[in-house]
């Protein structure tokens, strides 16, 4: 049993985390400040003696009386539509907030997962991408918020690894959908279930020739709890599914396992540094961790499905 603090705990990938390790036994402790998560996704624990909330932002996390074994700093708006409302606030999320987590490791002794993205890849040259691609990413762009936020965190984190000591490893995270996600959360998985469940059309940005891998979120969790339980890990470490598709082919086999809805597919303008191929090199993930993705992206869109069904209902 660990001292476990989650930031962003209440998000989409940090409350299926904090439900995995209050399963497994730990003490969580989950940050958020509700900006993008959701009070919803941590109703289910807040009856478990061995969950305690602290509604609070990175950001301004000061000295805490708190001290942890393991902190995973999760803490940042992930999707485009959300990080673009407030870029100042997201890069400071990455920036500022990464570096009080720090602190808070280098005073106490603990050990930091840093969740990093695929988004530092940029529009890449190479696929599939190992970590030792720099990447070609726009540093002025709409997305950059995000892209060059998380570049300096992982900056940061090597910095306090070299300079104090932290224990600190990065995870670069893979496009991620499952259980939990937001109805609003603006990503293709629960853009594209929400609108053939409602019979909208599914829309496109671009040709839909662009490609993505698609991770469930059980298979992040395995690995997150994998990469922070090593004694010894070379990171950053990519976390994701080898397996490419298309968006084309994304919204085709939503609507094959929606055969009752009558959406159609529609295309709009491209959006702005949109990657046009995204797929992970996992063999650090694998020669490391032992870690491979398991969940079939089928049957992980039928659970993701029956899941929005349920919350469109409530």
């Amino acid at each position: 049993m660990s001292k476990v603090l989650v930031t962003g705990g209440a998000g989409f990938v940090g409350s299926n985390l904090c439900r995995d390790l209050l399963n497994g036994g730990d003490e969580v402790w989950c940050l958020d400040n509700f900006s993008t998560g959701h009070r919803e996704n941590i109703l289910p624990f807040r009856s478990n003696a061995k969950f305690h909330l602290i509604e609070g932002d990175v950001k301004q996390l000061t000295d805490s009386d708190l001290s942890f074994r393991h902190i995973y700093n999760l803490a940042c708006p992930a999707s485009p539509i959300h990080y673009q409302k407030d870029p100042v606030g997201t890069m400071m999320s990455s920036v500022l907030g990464t570096k009080n987590i720090l602190e808070l490791a280098r005073v106490t002794g603990a050990r930091v997962l840093q969740a990093s993205t695929s988004e530092i890849y940029g529009n890449p040259n190479v696929s599939p991408q190992p970590e030792t691609y720099f990447g070609n990413v726009n540093p002025t762009g709409l997305r950059a918020c995000y892209d060059e936020g998380k570049r300096a965190a992982e900056t940061l984190c090597f910095d306090y690894r070299r300079q104090h000591g932290v224990d600190v490893r990065v995870v670069r995270i893979f496009n991620t959908y499952g259980p939990g996600m937001a109805i609003d959360d603006g990503r293709a998985v629960s853009n594209f279930i929400v609108q053939a469940l409602c019979n909208s059309p599914l829309i496109i940005y671009g040709r839909g020739a662009q490609t993505r891998s698609f991770m469930f979120v059980d298979d992040l969790v395995a690995g997150l709890k994998l990469t922070m339980s090593q004694e010894e890990i070379d990171t950053p470490i990519n976390l994701g599914n080898p397996h490419e598709i298309s968006i084309n082919q994304l919204a085709n086999l939503v609507l094959e396992l929606l055969p009752e809805s009558s959406s159609d597919i529609i295309h709009r303008a491209s959006l702005s540094d949109d990657p046009i191929v995204r797929k992970p090199d996992i063999n650090r993930a694998m020669r490391q961790l032992g870690w491979l993705p398991s969940v079939d992206l089928r049957d992980g869109l039928l659970m993701t499905i029956n899941y929005f069904r349920r919350a469109m209902k409530e």
